[in-house]
């Protein structure tokens, strides 16, 4: 007999996802057991290898979620009629705007990826590339005449500015909206002008 699937399997799937995030991201991942993201769940072991089969399983399916939804969210919006310069700045600012509430996602991915099987690992790199190929195109609409003829330039300043929005996210997680947006501004504004270009 087929086992039927629960009306709330999908809400426990993302409760468990959620913890689990916090869970690996407060001991590590390598160090974390399925006892204690169960634990932490308030679930037995036994159930939650109803939902997962691993701890791989989990750690793919946080980042595939996380990752897959950042890509749609930031790559979704519509730019149709913008300058470059105005995507730059929309795009920085929902960067930003995505990260708030997704800290122990974000912080996973260093460590988790490498862990997985090498065709998760692809699955995942596939939506990252598909962020950076979204800020280096934005940027060679900026400055068609430098980073649209320097391929390695245009990789080495698209990077900076995910160095930028991430160095946001190490040190101010909890950050207001306000204040996610205005330093946005700022990276947008330095990528474009240098610090000579600050009002």
């Amino acid at each position: 007999m087929v086992r039927t699937i629960a009306k709330d399997h999908d809400d426990k799937r993302r409760h468990i996802l959620k913890i689990a995030a916090e869970v690996f991201a407060r001991e590590g991942i390598a160090r974390a057991s399925m006892n204690e993201v169960a634990r932490a769940c308030g679930i037995s072991k036994a159930n939650i290898y109803h939902y997962y089969s691993s701890k791989d399983d989990i750690v793919f399916d946080i980042l595939d979620s996380y990752l897959s939804e950042l890509r749609d969210r930031v790559c979704g919006l519509d730019r149709a009629g913008m300058a470059p310069q105005d995507q730059l700045h929309t795009i920085t600012s929902e960067f930003l705007l995505a990260y708030d509430g997704m800290d122990n996602e974000h912080k996973i991915q260093s460590e988790g990826l490498p862990l997985l099987a090498p065709e998760k690992q692809e699955v995942l790199k596939g939506y990252q590339r598909d962020l950076v190929r979204l800020v280096s195109g934005i940027l060679q609409g900026c400055a068609p005449a430098t980073l649209g003829q320097d391929k390695k330039r245009c990789h080495a300043v698209t990077m900076s500015v995910f160095g930028m929005l991430n160095w946001f996210y190490m040190w101010h997680p909890h950050a207001t909206i306000d204040a996610r947006i205005d330093y946005a501004t700022s990276i947008a504004d330095l990528t474009l002008n240098g610090v000579n270009g600050f009002k």
